[in-house]
């Protein structure tokens, strides 16, 4: 009988565990979208020569992209995104760290910092970034997850397009 009774406990506690894995994959969301060269801009940008090897760049950069079809998160259409960040690069080889703001339709924001590598492609830099989502405000207020990125751009010419990636959820 004591057997019987330890047996239906685990049936039910398993039972239970599995009923809340599910909710919290229910709650995970993916989303995923292409930036265009059309509509990035770099606001501004600042290259200095760090003066200890040839091509070794320090750059502090502003990048604003706009989403006219943008994705929508949590029930909000994504409509801008600000990217601002430092790089050190050495013949266009290196790092970066980019922190973004993602705003949405009704002004509701969320906020993500990424780390960066950046690998010079024939002239143009091919980049790939991954990072935490730091925070939100109004119904983003809680959300959690990653923003992955993958983005070539030319710091002289101004073009910047990529894919991006996000995994969220709302709540704690």
């Amino acid at each position: 009988m004591k057997q019987a009774a330890r047996i239906s406990a685990c049936l039910i506690a398993t039972g239970l565990a599995l009923t809340a894995i599910q909710a919290y994959a229910q709650q995970a969301q993916h989303v995923s979208y292409k930036t265009s060269a059309d509509n990035t801009k770099y606001a501004q940008q600042l290259n200095v020569d760090a003066g200890d090897v040839t091509n070794h760049i320090v750059r502090v950069f502003d990048l604003h992209r706009t989403h006219p079809n943008g994705p929508t998160i949590n029930g909000l259409k994504l409509v801008e995104e600000f990217a601002r960040g430092t790089t050190d690069v050495i013949d266009n080889n290196g790092t970066s760290t980019v922190y973004s703001t993602y705003v949405m339709e009704n002004g509701d924001k969320f906020f993500a910092r990424m780390a960066q590598v950046n690998k010079n492609n024939e002239g143009r830099i091919s980049a790939t970034g991954i990072g935490p989502i730091t925070g939100g405000t109004g119904k983003l207020a809680n959300i959690h997850g990653f923003v992955q990125f993958v983005v070539n751009f030319d710091v002289k010419s101004g073009f910047n397009e990529g894919q991006t990636d996000i995994d969220y959820r709302i709540g704690n």
